[in-house]
C-alpha cells in the first residue's frame, strides 16, 4: 500500500458523518448541475437524457452526493460511477448515498488512471486528486481518454500563492515523520505545529483553515506526501498536453486582470487570455485552489453559455432573484466573502426589476419582454448584472 493510500485509509477525506445527510446537503463547485450545464453544455443540455458521470477520486463523496441528490430531486435520470483507491472513503460515500436513498450509482475501488476501463462519460468530476498523483499528467491524460464526445470535466487543483506556508511545513513534517504510522505522524506534527513562531508564513496566512476543521483536514493539508500546486500557466499546459482546453474558472472575476489594476495602469500589450489570468493570479495572491471546467481542445468557445443567447434561463446560485433585487434596491452593492477577503460588487439599483424577474424558469428573452426592452437595450441593461453575478459564479445559465 502506498503512503498516500495509507493516509486515506486512516483519515478518509473530507471527514464526514453519513448521519448528517438527514439534515443537510453539502453543495459547492464543481459538479453542481447548473454549473455543468453552464460551463460544458452552453446552458442547453437536455436533462431528460441520462447523464453518464464519473466521480474520479471521489473521496468521502461530496461531489457524488451533491450531483446525485440534486438530479434525483429534479427527477432527472443519471448513471454515476464512483471511483477511489480508499476503501474507507468509499464506505463513507456508500453510506451517505444509502442514507439519502440514492440509486443509479456504481461504486468501484481503483485508480483514476484506469478511468477509461469503466467506459466513457458525459461528465467527469475530479476534485482535489490530480495534484496528489505521483505523475499528475498521467491523470489528466486518463481523464481525457474517458471523456465522451461532447462531454466535459469539472476539476479542482491546488494553487501555489494562496497556500503560502504549506509546502515548507509539508517538507519538514515529512522529514520528522519518516517511517511513522499515520496516527503517530499526526500526533507528532500537531505537537510541533503548536510551537511554531507566530511569524511563520503559514500562521500569517488567513486563507488556510482545513487544519482546524478535523484530523483528516490537518493531515491532508500539512502531512500529505504527494502534493504539487498549479499556477494558471501550468494548469493550462497540463490540459493542453492531454488534448483538453480550459472553458472557464468558476469565478472568472478572480482572474480578471482589469479588476486589479488602478486607473492609469495598463497591462502589457499582446497578452493572451492565459497570460492575463496568470498575471492576475500573482497580483491577487490569495487563490489557493483553481476550480474549473474543461472540454476537448477546440470546444471551449461553444461549451460556455453566453447571455447573448436570449433563450437561456438564468439561475441564481445560493439565493433568489427576489432576494438580490432587494439588496440592489436598498444598497446598490453586494458584499461577498471570498475566503478571508470581503469583496464589494456593484449591483446597480436600476437592475432591481431585472433581478426580480429571475425565477429559474423565465428565459433572458422573457425577462427582456417583461421589462419592455428590445435586444440592444436589454444587452446594455443586463451586462452589469452578468459582470456582478456571473463573473463571481453567482448566476449561471442552465435549463431548470
Amino acid at each position: 500500500m502506498s503512503e498516500v493510500q495509507a493516509q486515506y485509509e486512516a483519515y478518509p477525506y473530507p471527514e464526514r458523518d453519513p448521519a448528517d445527510e438527514r439534515r443537510r446537503l453539502i453543495t459547492g463547485s464543481p459538479s453542481h448541475p447548473w454549473e455543468i450545464d453552464h460551463f460544458l453544455f452552453a446552458g442547453q443540455r437536455d436533462w431528460t437524457r441520462p447523464l453518464r458521470a464519473l466521480i474520479a477520486g471521489g473521496g468521502t463523496g461530496d461531489g457524488l452526493i451533491q450531483l446525485a441528490a440534486l438530479l434525483t430531486a429534479a427527477g432527472r435520470p443519471y448513471e454515476i460511477t464512483y471511483l477511489d483507491l480508499s476503501t474507507a472513503a468509499r464506505a463513507i460515500a456508500e453510506e451517505r448515498a444509502r442514507v439519502r436513498g440514492l440509486t443509479g450509482i456504481r461504486f468501484e475501488t481503483g485508480s483514476l488512471l484506469e478511468a477509461a476501463d469503466y467506459g466513457t462519460f458525459d461528465y467527469i468530476d475530479c476534485c482535489g486528486v490530480l495534484h496528489h498523483l505521483p505523475e499528475p499528467q498521467a491523470g489528466f491524460d486518463a481523464l481525457s481518454r474517458a471523456l465522451a464526445p461532447g462531454g466535459g470535466i469539472g476539476l479542482m487543483v491546488y494553487a501555489p500563492y494562496g497556500r503560502s506556508g504549506v509546502y515548507p511545513l509539508q517538507e519538514a513534517f515529512g522529514a520528522l515523520g519518516a517511517g511513522l504510522a499515520p496516527r503517530d505522524k499526526l500526533t507528532m506534527a500537531k505537537r510541533v505545529f503548536a510551537g511554531l513562531p507566530e511569524g511563520h508564513p503559514f500562521k500569517r496566512n488567513p486563507h488556510l483553515v482545513d487544519h482546524d476543521a478535523s484530523d483528516a483536514g490537518f493531515y491532508d493539508l500539512l502531512l500529505h506526501s504527494q502534493d504539487r500546486p498549479y499556477t494558471v500557466n501550468e494548469l493550462d499546459d497540463s490540459l493542453a498536453r492531454a488534448g483538453l482546453e480550459l472553458v472557464s474558472f468558476t469565478q472568472p472575476a478572480l482572474y480578471d486582470l482589469d479588476l486589479l489594476l488602478p486607473e492609469g495602469v495598463r497591462a502589457p500589450a499582446g497578452l493572451d487570455r492565459t497570460q492575463r489570468m496568470a498575471l492576475a493570479e500573482k497580483l491577487r495572491g490569495t487563490i489557493k485552489t483553481h476550480v474549473a471546467y474543461a472540454v476537448a481542445a477546440g470546444r471551449g468557445a461553444q461549451a460556455l453559455a453566453r447571455p447573448s443567447d436570449l433563450s437561456l434561463v438564468p439561475q441564481i446560485k445560493g439565493g433568489t432573484g427576489a432576494q438580490l433585487a432587494r439588496v440592489a434596491a436598498a444598497k446598490g452593492a453586494l458584499r461577498l466573502t471570498q475566503g478571508a477577503e470581503k469583496i464589494t460588487v456593484p449591483l446597480p439599483k436600476s437592475a432591481a426589476p431585472l433581478l426580480a424577474a429571475i425565477d429559474g424558469r423565465r428565459s433572458l428573452g422573457g425577462i427582456a419582454q417583461r421589462a419592455g426592452l428590445d435586444p440592444v437595450g436589454f444587452a446594455a441593461a443586463w451586462a452589469p448584472l452578468h459582470r456582478a453575478l456571473g463573473d463571481w459564479g453567482l448566476m449561471l445559465y442552465a435549463r431548470p
